[in-house]
């Protein structure tokens, strides 16, 4: 009973490995089937190139983003909810501890992240002056 068991088992293993191969048209472990597996999968152009079809272009070069857009997109999922613990924007509470460790600190947590926080918040494109505006529009919400 294992025997046919183990061969029922191989057979199926086996007709996927060949179905998979078989729908790609390119014999398993072939030099077509690894450049296949291993094609890239996306491309970007720089400013000033030709983009092909298919290709993302870079966003243009243009006025800096408001404090308001970068919280809104980067800052907002933790900070009106305290997700991982986030000071939430408009309570004054949750900043309390934070203001008086001073706004050097401040700023190097924005930078860099603390606990949970990513460095930046996630927008590795904001600049510093983005991400100030965003800091001052949360602690604008303090007022």
């Amino acid at each position: 009973m294992n025997k046919l068991f183990a061969a029922v088992a191989t057979l199926v293993v086996l007709s996927f490995v060949v179905g998979s191969a078989e729908a790609r048209r390119v014999p398993p472990g072939t030099d077509a089937d690894i450049a296949e597996r291993i094609r890239p999968h996306g491309q970007v152009c720089l400013v000033g190139e030709e983009c092909g079809e298919g290709v993302m272009a870079p966003m243009a070069a243009g006025e800096p983003r408001s404090g308001q857009q970068i919280y809104d997109r980067f800052c907002a999922a933790c900070h009106t909810t305290g997700a991982a613990g986030a000071p939430v924007t408009g309570r004054a509470d949750d900043w309390d501890a934070r203001l008086d460790q001073g706004m050097d600190t401040l700023w190097d947590h924005t930078l860099n992240g603390i606990g949970a926080m990513p460095p930046k918040g996630t927008c590795m494109d904001c600049s510093d002056e983005e991400l100030q505006a965003s800091l001052d529009y949360m602690l604008d919400a303090l007022d």
